[in-house]
């Protein structure tokens, strides 16, 4: 069973369609209004609540803040390449999905998952190796966006690439050192934006297989910008192009 913690990722999935929580535990006392509502819809749902000593949900979260709720669920279960190409947001005219390529740390995928739902991506891609996976931490940084995200998880990350252009995708991939300015491009078209890791960014097959490279211009003494941040300012950017903002 995976376990997901914490008020909103268990909200979130409480209120979506597809929801998976089974069992929720709750920390005996454990109040509030934001808490009571998930209380409320998940008896709604007819999910099994407990309540136990603070401890017991210590434990199941881990390292994570649990804020005195965890819930129970079946493992996360993956969308298929093809189901986020047929995921377009019906706002837009063209496709546009996000591709991850090394993002280990789990903080950095759940923000970059909330950040491409919010931009209005089809979905997000990552790979099987080097990559963190879909858990709860994750599904908790991302503020419960991964329960409404289609997320893919793939063995080959470059095939995968080639498969896009196949459907008629162009492929931008950042580069600090020698992409350009990424206000550059008009972004139209399919897109699939790929990010790489903070550490060393995109591995050089995948940067080779990339149509576009673009960067972000900084100006302070430290040249470059956490991962998601990034991934925010040219999704927003591309958002715009498409007319949404």
């Amino acid at each position: 069973m995976q376990v997901i913690f914490g008020i909103n990722p268990l909200l979130e999935d409480l209120k979506s369609q597809t929801g998976r929580v089974s069992k929720i535990i709750v920390a005996q006392g454990r109040k509030g209004e934001a808490f009571q509502k998930v209380l409320n819809l998940a008896k709604q749902k007819g999910i099994h609540i407990e309540f136990r000593e603070r401890s017991y949900l210590d434990r199941k979260a881990g390292q994570g803040s649990h804020q005195g709720i965890v819930g129970f669920c079946e493992p996360f279960v993956y969308a298929s390449v093809d189901d986020i190409i047929a995921n377009r947001h019906p706002d837009f005219k063209c496709n546009l999905i996000l591709i991850l390529d090394g993002i280990t740390d789990p903080q950095n995928l759940g923000t970059l998952i909330r950040t491409a739902h919010c931009c209005g991506a089809n979905g997000v891609i990552i790979p099987e190796n080097r990559s963190a996976s879909v858990t709860g931490t994750v599904i908790k940084a991302s503020a419960g966006a991964a329960n409404h995200t289609s997320i893919a998880r793939v063995v080959n990350l470059s095939n995968t690439i080639d498969y896009l252009k196949e459907q008629g995708f162009w492929i931008y991939g950042t580069d600090p050192a020698s992409g350009k300015d990424f206000g550059s491009f008009d972004y139209d078209g399919h897109i699939g934006l790929v990010m790489g890791s903070e550490g060393t960014g995109m591995r050089s097959l995948i940067r080779k297989k990339c149509d576009f490279l673009l960067s972000i211009s900084t100006i302070g003494k430290i040249d470059s910008l956490n991962v998601s941040v990034a991934a925010g300012i040219i999704l927003y950017e591309i958002l715009r192009t498409f007319g949404k903002v």
